[in-house]
């Protein structure tokens, strides 16, 4: 469907110029569709596209407005594929590093579409088309926050591309979209590129990929982790926030929100599961038709990097054709990893070149997986995690110490389950403190690199039903990083660099960024978190009878991270988590049978540890840390 129209060879795109008598048809060499269309020319327009619900409940289906570039020449004579960014911040917080919004021009047409990617795929043979989520912006309803009104109206859209749905033009006419192949790519950052997921995990047909970056596959696992809250009534929060109408318009939809997200328990319950693209309701992996090209950063404690590993797990135990970069960053866009940009934007390019224009150019052959192991460092790989990878048991002793030896039965560790920040949890390791236990290797005999997700695995006994337990893998050792906690990893700078073509509203540059780094004495890895009650179910809580031993098991965040040689690794089990929860303590005494428990660190080439040293006296880490805390808006 319109492939046919695709001239596919090595002819110089400049040989057939935009400003040439002969009209432009896409143009393709070395395996890069060539920018022969005038972007100044290209036409501005925008529709309303009907949704299948009436979120805000006033009789009418949601209609989302649709802003569309594309190319002057495109028609039923040349029909092009679509990208896709819809977004619920186009008049609030904006898109990008330079939290660009939404111009219009007199007409009521975007004279600026935010990002870059109008600006370069526009001249290549692409329509772009910025969409209004439903209830925000220029669109009808409510926010949904990942609900039905959020994903239904964002599928009408593929639908509407495909001849499925009615659009209507400002005048109540309607318009058919005739000048496109019907194949779409959906693409964006953090509530955007959610989107992405969300309607891929409808099954719609005409979504031929996805580039979700920083994205919530699952929106429990965005609030919540086994159990434990990070925050309260946030649902409702965001929904109040990307909404820029008037307060009492969609009041009585956030006050559902506040009755249905389960902040008394923590439970996963029907409202989680519509919001689970994963295995939900409304959406689920298993209903994916499209490529899926996924970026998230391991120490995203904002959209929190499960949200990519489950969902790249899933799609890889369906053989969903995939590709995935993994940064070190905080909630970043690619297009702002600093020595990257002209990778990310040329990589983009060549997949979109192929998912939609069906180009052979190798990128699918190429390793699976970029991955960034050091402030400076990238490599490519087979796949992620780390092709090799071991699970090795990692075992806590009585005196402090962790190495790969059990403790000796009998052996156990208590504190208390107290309400208390990171800093606290960590800080002077080696001294016992009430509301932590604490166990470190020696200095590690090479360096270590962790992929993947660890597992902390404890028995444990409780003399209350239930405690909140927090899992810390800390690398103790100085060394520059990545400060991820500062501006996100980023600083932006003055200069800029140019990515497509501009008019005098909308032009294609941007500024450039460089890496945040810090000298500090040690780096928290690994996070993880459970309410002891949900240990067995995450719907139907079971408290632990007291005094009574029971297995509590659990994935902490995944990670990619090297362990210098010289370092020590620890592991910190503590209470209730005050930097990143929102849960009051327990107050229960946890006590950790110690020649039970343990934590599986998934390490490549795992067989060259043959030992741990141990210290001959117990180590002492930092007496006083002040870790600045990063910034978690969702943006």
């Amino acid at each position: 469907m319109g492939l046919a129209l695709v001239m596919v060879g090595a002819t110089p795109a400049h040989a057939i110029p935009a400003h040439a008598t002969a009209e432009p048809g896409i143009a393709i060499d070395r395996g890069r569709t060539q920018p022969v269309f005038s972007y100044a020319d290209a036409i501005r327009e925008h529709v309303y596209v009907e949704s299948s619900v009436d979120s805000d409940a006033d009789g009418r289906l949601d209609r989302v407005r649709v802003d569309i570039i594309r190319p002057r020449e495109s028609g039923p004579g040349l029909k092009v594929p679509v990208i896709i960014d819809e977004s619920p911040y186009y008049d609030n917080s904006g898109r990008g590093n330079e939290a660009e919004r939404k111009v219009y021009d007199a007409d009521g047409n975007l004279a600026k579409f935010p990002l870059f990617y109008d600006n370069y795929f526009v001249p290549r043979g692409y329509a772009v088309l910025n969409v209004d989520m439903a209830g925000t912006t220029r669109s009808d309803g409510c926010p949904d926050v990942g609900g039905r009104g959020d994903v239904l109206g964002g599928k009408a859209v593929i639908d509407w591309l495909n001849g499925r749905a009615t659009a209507y033009r400002a005048d109540g006419t309607t318009v058919t979209a005739d000048w496109t192949t019907g194949r779409a790519a959906m693409i964006g950052k953090s509530y955007d590129g959610t989107l992405a997921n969300a309607v891929a995990a409808t099954g719609v047909e005409g979504l031929e990929t996805i580039v979700p970056i920083s994205a919530i596959s699952s929106w429990y696992k965005y609030q919540r982790s086994n159990g434990v809250i990070y925050n309260r009534d946030y649902m409702s929060w965001l929904a109040r926030y990307i909404d820029t109408d008037p307060a009492a318009k969609c009041a009585a939809v956030r006050a559902r929100m506040d009755a249905e997200d389960g902040d008394d328990t923590g439970d996963y319950n029907p409202f989680w599961a519509e919001r689970d693209y994963i295995a939900g309701s409304l959406g689920d992996v298993s209903r994916v038709r499209a490529s899926v090209f996924v970026v998230h950063t391991v120490n995203d404690l904002n959209v929190k990097p499960d949200n990519f590993s489950k969902w790249w797990q899933a799609l890889a135990e369906r053989n969903v054709p995939r590709k995935i970069w993994v940064g070190q960053y905080q909630h970043v866009d690619p297009f702002d990893f600093e020595g990257r940009r002209d990778i990310w934007v040329d990589t983009l390019h060549r997949w979109f070149d192929h998912w939609l224009l069906g180009v052979e150019n190798g990128i699918m052959r190429e390793p699976r997986a970029d991955v960034q192991i050091g402030p400076d460092r990238w490599i490519t790989q087979r796949d992620w995690p780390a092709p090799f990878t071991m699970k090795v048991p990692f075992r806590p002793a009585a005196d402090g110490s962790l190495g790969l030896l059990p403790a000796r039965k009998g052996q156990t560790a208590t504190f208390t389950d107290i309400r208390q920040s990171e800093d606290a949890m960590i800080a002077d390791v080696g001294t016992a403190k009430p509301g932590r236990i604490a166990f470190t290797t020696g200095a590690l005999p090479l360096d270590l690199r962790l992929s993947g997700s660890p597992v902390i695995d404890l028995r444990v006994a409780l003399d209350r039903p239930t405690a909140n337990l927090t899992a810390l893998l800390v690398d103790f050792g100085e060394d520059a990083r990545v400060d991820w906690r500062r501006g996100q990893g980023i600083t932006t700078v003055a200069e800029e660099d140019c990515h497509g073509e501009s008019t005098a509203a909308d032009d294609a540059c941007y500024k450039k960024v460089v890496t945040n780094l810090a000298t500090r004495p040690l780096e928290i890895v690994g996070r993880g978190w459970i309410d002891v009650q949900n240990r067995d179910s995450l719907s139907e809580p079971s408290p632990l009878p007291a005094g009574t031993y029971g297995k509590v098991t659990w994935e902490a965040l995944p990670q990619d991270y090297v362990f210098k040689k010289g370092h020590r690794l620890a592991l910190v089990i503590a209470g209730t988590d005050s930097t990143y929860g929102d849960e009051a303590a327990t107050g229960a005494n946890v006590t950790v049978d110690l020649a039970k428990s343990r934590v599986l660190l998934p390490l490549v080439l795992a067989t060259q540890l043959g030992y741990l040293p141990k210290d001959k006296a117990r180590w002492h880490g930092p007496r006083r840390l002040d870790l600045p805390v990063p910034d978690n808006r969702l943006f």
